[in-house]
């Protein structure tokens, strides 16, 4: 079986994270690293994707650097989405050569990782036909962007757990106007524990993904 290798930064900027993501991929496309799953939270950061639209952002330039949000236009798939405290966000750098190639169901087991955290917590989530990402009802938990070089993957998955769901304000999320956004604290009423859910996490990813766990400590660098 597979190696997962497992790591919570903390909160993180986007800019050098996005380096770091690009480096280990580089690795792991080299066989230098086994697959690895980075874990954290982000500053504030608006995330333009390759299918974004300028229209789903609902601030200005001026508004953003008065919010403290930075904003990166990046090679994943998808809109235009929010990170930021609360969020916990899965960065999986992962080689689906030779029995995994196919980027739906890398998709779909993105999903499931984030439906089994719901599931912790009591709550029922789900697919919605046609649109990524992971729902309790019609609203928006968890969103999914990847992008894929060689057969070796890079972003991933967002969970909104405590996050600040007015930030969502800024955009359109993931371009989808009709579509409300909420969190696990918001279902449940009450905050979680960021790096406990992180742990569950690491530990459903590594199932869905058909890998063995292992936590390490500290920042990963190849």
């Amino acid at each position: 079986m597979r190696e997962l290798h497992i790591y919570q930064l903390g909160r993180v900027a986007y800019g050098p994270t996005l380096a770091l993501q690009e480096r280990l991929r580089d690795a792991r496309i080299a066989g230098d690293i086994p697959d690895t799953l980075l874990l954290l939270e982000h500053t504030p950061v608006i995330t333009f994707g390759r299918g974004a639209r300028q229209a789903h952002l609902l601030a200005s330039s001026a508004q953003l650097a008065e919010r403290g949000v930075e904003r990166f236009d990046i090679g994943r798939g998808g809109d235009v989405t929010y990170h930021g405290p609360g969020q916990l966000v899965g960065y999986p750098i992962i080689d689906l050569r030779p029995d995994r190639q196919d980027v739906r169901k890398y998709v779909s087991a993105l999903e499931e990782i984030m439906i089994r955290v719901a599931k912790n917590h009591g709550l029922t989530a789900n697919r919605i036909a046609g649109l990524n990402g992971t729902w309790v009802e019609a609203r928006k938990i968890g969103a999914v962007g990847v992008r894929i070089r060689k057969w070796v993957t890079m972003h991933g998955f967002a969970l909104n757990v405590n996050t600040d769901l007015e930030a969502f304000n800024l955009i359109v999320p993931c371009g989808i106007p009709d579509k409300a956004v909420t969190s696990l604290a918001g279902e449940v009423g009450h905050e979680l524990d960021l790096d406990a859910v992180a742990a569950e996490t690491g530990t459903h990813a590594a199932d869905v993904l058909a890998s063995r766990p292992v936590f390490r400590q500290g920042t990963p660098e190849p």
